[in-house]
């Protein structure tokens, strides 16, 4: 597993740039868009995915980047953490039946610091 998360196409710039674009279209999409929230409300599906989203963008970041430690990659935790901040703003300002959620910045937050402990992981030399 090691090995497979150090390959080097997951170093690319562009595969983490695309990562980002890829979470602006999926947060912009209006709430009428997405899944009846049933089931999906119960599991706290929304929580889970803003974990993955986050923790793969964190990943491939510090990956691509090559981001020294601890300074470069805490200061990318922060930006994501303030990402996620103002796309809960602009869920709630802009975007038909999306709101505001502290709980999907908190996901986020989280989601940040388990991309950033699976990268140390697996970049760390034994």
């Amino acid at each position: 597993m090691k090995k497979m998360l150090q390959a080097n196409w997951l170093k690319s710039k562009g595969l983490a740039i695309g990562w980002l674009f890829l979470m602006c279209i999926l947060f912009v999409i209006p709430g009428s868009a997405l899944p009846e929230q049933s089931w999906f409300a119960d599991v706290q599906l929304d929580k889970w995915v803003h974990i993955g989203l986050f923790s793969v963008l964190i990943f491939l970041w510090c990956s691509s980047f090559q981001l020294g430690l601890p300074g470069n990659a805490w200061m990318m935790i922060i930006i994501a953490i303030a990402y996620g901040l103002l796309v809960e703003f602009v869920q709630k300002t802009w975007i038909p039946n999306r709101s505001f959620d502290l709980f999907d910045v908190l996901a986020d937050a989280i989601g940040s610091i388990v991309g950033l402990i699976v990268w140390l992981r697996v970049n760390t030399k034994k």
